[in-house]
């Protein structure tokens, strides 16, 4: 397997969680009413799986070793683009739990930033997923031998061991704290 392989496999659940998430601004639309624990589910997705450990393999390994590549201009420009995406992804998940906890204290236009920030990571993440699937990736698959190809992709599965401890680590360092006020 190529180190695109475990990727290409994490954007496939990605889509299923995003097409959930469709499901879910229909239903916001219809009633009117957001599900909170629905809106708290679908960040710790985005947050754990989608930014952390998809977005941490190719910033912390794949974009790493590719910055010490002689790349083609237009590789650094599409790297530099996705790496801004990751920015722009992050961004817009804060402004969501940010709305989520103004509608929890009854404020006005709440839910029509839900709604916004919503609609913007189900149009955004299909169109990063096809760059990275279909431009990107195989692009710049041809810098690295596969000894180095290898190498990636255990670096890939050493990578996700961890995250499941760092969750959990994290998970309980924050109860501590809330215990602890």
């Amino acid at each position: 397997m190529k180190p695109r392989g475990p990727l290409m496999i994490e954007h496939r659940l990605i889509e299923k969680m995003f097409e959930l998430v469709r499901k879910e601004i229909k239903q916001i639309e219809e009633h009117q009413q957001a599900d909170p624990i629905f809106i708290d589910t679908t960040v710790d997705f985005i947050r754990m799986y989608a930014d952390r450990t998809h977005h941490g393999k190719e910033e912390d390994i794949l974009f790493r070793d590719l910055e010490k590549k002689n790349i083609a201009e237009r590789d650094k420009k599409i790297m530099q683009e996705l790496i801004d995406e990751h920015v722009y992804g992050r961004k817009t998940v804060k402004e969501l739990v940010e709305a989520k906890e103004k509608y929890l204290q009854g404020q006005t236009g709440a839910l029509e930033v839900i709604l916004d920030k919503l609609n913007v990571l189900v149009n955004f993440y299909p169109e990063h997923i096809e760059k990275e699937d279909k431009v990107f990736f195989p692009s710049t698959e041809k810098y690295f031998s596969q000894e180095e190809q290898d190498s990636m992709l255990e670096e890939f599965w050493e990578f996700d061991k961890e995250m499941i401890h760092e969750k959990y680590r994290s998970l309980v360092k924050q109860l501590k704290d809330e215990k602890s006020q």
